[in-house]
């Protein structure tokens, strides 16, 4: 069964940010989620899910030590340099997770880099997450690693491909560590997304969907989010899946219209 989460970054926008919690219970969802946590006032988030008995299904790896904070968001995880920085930011970011109920971050890997070449930095990026998901089985959460379009939405961004995504969860080899599937990136990326659903729905962590072209919501575009909900559920796949998109309409009837594809 598809469990849906709303991005409430992108989604019930027409609200202030503490009254999309609500928003998202009305229209009978179970979960939200939401990209950094770093500016958000954590006592309100967690009130906001206790009023309303929503779970946080994801949100990404920050840190408010602004030293931890500079050197992860400069250096990510193509660097070598900066995995103590990750770590720290991955144990911070977990603590809240913890307090938050919630079960999984969001890492991305940030610019692919010209000093040096894709395979160190494939490496680099491996013994990152070895190190950060180490910290994240203590403390009882799923890193998951996001591959991001680099032909419209992410220029420059590293890990495009979904096929190397796998190949590092495999290296990486820790339970705590699964890779984030965006529907959306990998249609523009390289499509065949039933395929490698199912080949790979050991590895996947999280899910996050939206239409091409256009990031609206399933049923606005090229993808056949019936026959994609379908693969996932047939492939054991039990996590959530993000609705991440920016919708036509109200946030509601979006959401409405994905339920139905469901």
């Amino acid at each position: 069964m598809i469990k849906l989460s709303a991005c409430i970054e992108m989604l019930f926008g027409e609200y202030p940010f503490d009254e999309r919690f609500a928003a998202a219970k009305a229209c009978g969802l179970e979960a939200v989620e939401f990209w950094g946590w770093e500016n958000k006032d954590i006592d309100a988030v967690e009130k906001q899910l206790k009023s309303t008995g929503l779970e946080l299904a994801a949100f990404c790896v920050g840190s408010r030590d602004s030293e931890v904070a500079s050197e992860w968001n400069a250096k990510k995880l193509s660097d070598r340099s900066g995995i103590k920085a990750f770590v720290s930011a991955v144990r911070e970011s977990a603590e809240v997770a913890n307090r938050l109920g919630c079960k999984t971050l969001i890492v991305t890997c940030g610019q692919e880099r010209n000093d040096i070449t894709r395979a160190q930095q494939h490496t680099n990026i491996v013994l990152a997450l070895r190190a950060g998901g180490e910290v994240a089985g203590e403390m009882g959460v799923t890193l998951v690693l996001e591959p991001l379009n680099v032909l419209h939405d992410h220029r420059g961004y590293y890990l495009w491909s979904s096929y190397e995504g796998f190949g590092i969860i495999e290296e990486v080899g820790s339970p705590a560590v699964k890779l984030l599937y965006d529907v959306y990136h990998q249609q523009i990326s390289e499509g065949n997304l039933i395929s490698n659903i199912k080949n790979n729905a050991h590895l996947i962590g999280h899910v996050h969907i939206a239409d091409v072209p256009g990031r609206h919501q399933p049923g606005t575009g090229e993808i056949n989010y019936k026959n994609v909900f379908a693969a996932l559920d047939s492939a054991g796949y039990e996590g959530y899946t993000g609705m991440e998109f920016s919708p036509v309409g109200t946030s509601a009837d979006a959401v409405k219209q994905t339920i139905a594809l469901t």
